[in-house]
């Protein structure tokens, strides 16, 4: 059974707290695992919430802020001490290559486990799999940033009672998805579209055209709104968002859960992010993350 979950790691900015970890996001994605933004701490978070590093196939990094990045050094080693099975691929913002060659090797350890490097230099596709396409846009904030944007295919959906109606069952299914028409019955006769799910990354960055862009029709956005609206002017200047920002990207990109972390230690009361979310005009699924806590992917849209 395919599992799609967001487990939430860290989401303390800039400077951890007492009851937040600096960043740290595994996205679960049927067999797959994809990391982001790997933060200080984040093997020990890792450990407290049940995650291996024989998880993790992708680690994207948005940026190289120590906040979003000082977890590789140690998570790479890990990987290798753990001798995970299968080639692990980083992807990350290709101006920053000095920093990640620094982190990859800041100790001595023994290599045991193929990572492939595939930096990010411009918007576009990074990889494209059996399940999903991995997507990357430009963020703005005070160093090269990037989100990312996972979407899945579209497909059909068998409809039980059109397949009774014209005498479809056993194998037949199999050869009508196979060749789309079997004995004068074709696909579009017996099943309907199913959208493709899309899930967005968006950390560090001002309100800017990538931003829309990852989040539009998403049906999962994990964004940053590292500072509450009365602190507008304050989130621009350091090339952050609001609540009520990303509350309305979410809205406007008719987004169905939005998950709102990457919080500034000066607030204590988490409710506020929520009141602020509220008062923007979205409507959808909210979650105010905590570490450790695991958000489920909505299911699938019906067919559109």
């Amino acid at each position: 059974m395919s599992v799609r979950e967001f487990v939430v790691l860290g989401t303390a900015s800039q400077v951890p707290t007492r009851s937040r970890n600096h960043n740290g996001y595994l996205l679960r994605w049927d067999g797959e695992g994809i990391l982001f933004d790997p933060g200080e701490g984040t093997q020990r978070q890792m450990l407290r919430a049940g995650v291996a590093a024989h998880d993790i196939n992708r680690i994207c990094v948005t940026h190289f802020h120590g906040d979003h990045s000082l977890g590789l050094a140690g998570l790479i080693q890990r990987i290798n001490l753990d001798r995970v099975p299968h080639p692990v691929t980083a992807h990350y913002p290709a101006s920053g290559q000095k920093f990640f060659d620094r982190l990859r090797y800041a100790t001595a350890y023994r290599e045991t486990v193929p990572l492939r490097e595939e930096p990010v230099a411009a918007d576009g596709p990074l990889a494209r799999e059996a399940g999903y396409v991995l997507e990357a846009r430009l963020l703005s904030h005070p160093v090269e940033a990037f989100g990312y944007r996972l979407v899945e295919r579209d497909g059909r959906r068998m409809v039980p009672e059109l397949l009774a109606e014209r005498g479809i069952k056993g194998p037949d299914v199999g050869r009508l998805l196979r060749e789309g028409e079997w004995n004068g019955v074709t696909l579009d006769d017996v099943s309907e579209h199913r959208p493709g799910q899309r899930f967005a990354f968006v950390m560090d960055t001002r309100l800017c055209e990538g931003v829309y862009a990852l989040a539009e029709g998403c049906d999962m956005l994990v964004i940053e709104s590292t500072f509450l609206d009365e602190d507008e002017r304050l989130a621009t200047d350091h090339g952050h968002l609001t609540a009520g920002q990303a509350a309305r990207v979410a809205r406007d990109a008719g987004v169905r859960h939005l998950v709102l972390t990457h919080f500034s230690q000066r607030y204590s009361d988490p409710t506020e992010f929520e009141r602020q979310a509220r008062a923007a005009g979205y409507a959808g699924e909210l979650t105010i993350a905590a570490d450790l806590v695991r958000v489920p992917v909505p299911k699938r849209s019906q067919a559109a």
